[in-house]
């Protein structure tokens, strides 16, 4: 009977550490990446280019909409990838996921002087490639979602010092764009 007692005191402690263990030996949790996977073979595109300029006409009427983050809706407020999820969802009835990494990785890189009205602009900041990003609108002015400044829908351009030395990256949307264009930039001096 002691041993049986003795057993049944140990065992809630063995069962414990046995489970701390095991929580230990778990594979390592990988943190988010600011690059995006390789394009993948089939890409996210529009074939319609009038649901493209719909695009553009909608993210213009976003403008003074909140910023909220992780926002996907326009009542309450919309971050930078949820304003272009939430855009080409509605505009053009595909569904873009909510992260900045992931559209790039889904969008057809393209050279920054091919940028046409309704193309993706990336931003990297603080190390990450694809922290940022917004609709290109043409003319050099973009629309997006800053979590800074008023924290408001807004209309910045490319070549303002911030965002020009920030600039990371094109996409398009478009199928007639080159697939496995390298986007990345030269430092800018």
């Amino acid at each position: 009977m002691v041993a049986r007692a003795r057993r049944g005191r140990l065992l809630p402690w063995w069962l414990i550490v046995v489970a701390m263990v095991a929580g230990c030996a778990g594979p390592p949790v990988r943190q988010t990446e600011s690059r995006p996977p390789p394009v993948p073979r089939e890409v996210v595109s529009v074939r319609d280019p009038e649901k493209i300029a719909d695009a553009v006409w909608y993210a213009f009427s976003l403008v003074d909409r909140h910023y909220r983050f992780g926002g996907r809706n326009p009542d309450s407020g919309l971050d930078c990838s949820g304003m272009i999820s939430h855009i080409y969802e509605r505009m053009a009835g595909i569904r873009l996921p909510h992260n900045a990494a992931r559209i790039a990785a889904l969008t057809r890189p393209i050279p920054e002087s091919a940028l046409e009205a309704g193309d993706l602009v990336f931003f990297e900041i603080d190390g990450q490639r694809y922290a940022h990003m917004g609709l290109y609108a043409g003319g050099r002015r973009f629309v997006h979602a800053p979590s800074s400044r008023g924290k408001y829908i807004r209309i910045d351009r490319l070549d303002d010092e911030y965002w020009a030395r920030r600039l990371s990256a094109s996409h398009s949307l478009r199928p007639d764009r080159l697939l496995g264009y390298d986007t990345r930039l030269e430092p800018r001096p």
